[in-house]
């Protein structure tokens, strides 16, 4: 099986290649899932992604607007309420990744179980 050539104007193999670099990051996809039905603000976001440090967030978030998947709408009032909102772009690549969710939903307890394994060998190995 011959392996595609990247495009020579995008330079994406393919276009699975072309989401997952906008969507790099482990961060990413957690902050458009979470995005995906409504605005949220900062402090939602934070709550609502675990684990991620204040720092990245607010990195994530500013690349994912240079990028055009999210808007922050910055209301100019004291004390100040900003939030963030998918464009339409944003919309369409959220929908893309729900049956990834659903999946991952459907297929938790085996996932859990494949990474709990990776653990033992990691530790073995180790």
């Amino acid at each position: 099986m011959s392996h595609p050539r990247p495009d020579p104007v995008t330079g994406f193999s393919c276009g699975l290649d072309a989401t997952l670099r906008l969507i790099s990051g482990k961060w990413k996809p957690l902050i458009i899932y979470f995005l995906r039905d409504e605005p949220n603000r900062y402090g939602e976001l934070k709550r609502a992604v675990r684990g991620v440090s204040d720092k990245v967030l607010i990195q994530q978030l500013k690349e994912l607007e240079a990028d055009g998947i999210v808007v922050r709408r910055d209301y100019r009032e004291v004390p100040p309420r900003v939030d963030y909102a998918l464009t339409p772009l944003g919309r369409s690549l959220a929908g893309a990744l729900t049956p990834l969710c659903e999946w991952g939903s459907a297929n938790l307890d085996a996932v859990a179980a494949l990474f709990a394994e990776r653990a033992k060998w990691r530790e073995r190995a180790g």
